[in-house]
Formats: C-alpha cells, structure tokens, sequence
C-alpha cells in the first residue's frame, strides 16, 4: 500500500484580486430593500381622498416641507417613490414624490403639497376622491 507523507503539501497563496463592484452591488442592504419595496409596489393603484397642506414643518424624511415642491405624503410607501395622483372629479393629474408620513385623518389616503394640490384643481375643494398610481 502506499504511505502518506507526514508533511503537508503546501499550496501557493492566493492573491485576492480587487474587483470594482457595480453600484447595485455597492448598495447598502437598507438600500436594496428599500429599492425593492418600491419595485414591488410598481403599477399599484389606490383610491380614496386627498387633502393637501401648506404649512412650514419638518417632514420625516428629513429637511423642511417646500410648499411650492411637487411632493406629498403618504402612510405606508417608502420614500422617494414617484406616484401619479388624478382627481376624479375632474381628470386632472400630476406626478409627485413621496417625502412625508401622512395623513393622520381617518378615510384620507394621501397630503398633496399646495403646488400640486393647485396642479389638479382641488385648492378649493380642499379634500377631493383621488386615484393613486405608483409609478
């Protein structure tokens, strides 16, 4: 039969190579999830009012409330998700960004700024039936 050898064989090191990661793969795992969340979340459509506000605060993804910005608040979907919002009444629609949490008023869906809320004609109105899709 043959003997083993007492000695260990030794293999040549190997050199770890550095190896540019493309930037999905750079991403932090908060970041893809949260990436993944809004890719889930794609063509999603909802119905029900819309109120909008004016006033200067902080919103909870940061920053201040710009009311001249396109952007709105929503309970549940991650920010930076961009929705369409058309009013019902009259057609009219306008795309915006999620940057805040909102509205605490039960039966409201979604707080459009004064800008967009002005785009889709519901400054008078105040609280209008919507149609919300996620882009």
């Amino acid at each position: 039969p043959q003997q083993r050898s007492l000695v260990a064989k030794s293999r040549p090191r190997q050199v770890r190579k550095k190896v540019r990661r493309s930037r999905a793969a750079r991403r932090s795992a908060a970041s893809r999830r949260r990436a993944a969340r809004r890719i889930a979340n794609r063509g999603r459509r909802l119905s029900g009012l819309a109120s909008y506000y004016w006033q200067p605060q902080r919103v909870a993804s940061g920053g201040w409330f710009n009311p001249n910005a396109l952007t709105t608040a929503h309970k549940t979907l991650p920010f930076g998700t961009r929705v369409r919002v058309t009013n019902l009444r009259n057609g009219r629609s306008v795309v915006v960004r999620i940057n805040d949490r909102g509205p605490y008023i039960r039966g409201r869906i979604i707080d459009l700024s004064r800008r967009a809320a002005t785009i889709v004609g519901m400054r008078k109105a105040g609280v209008v039936p919507v149609r919300v899709q996620v882009l």
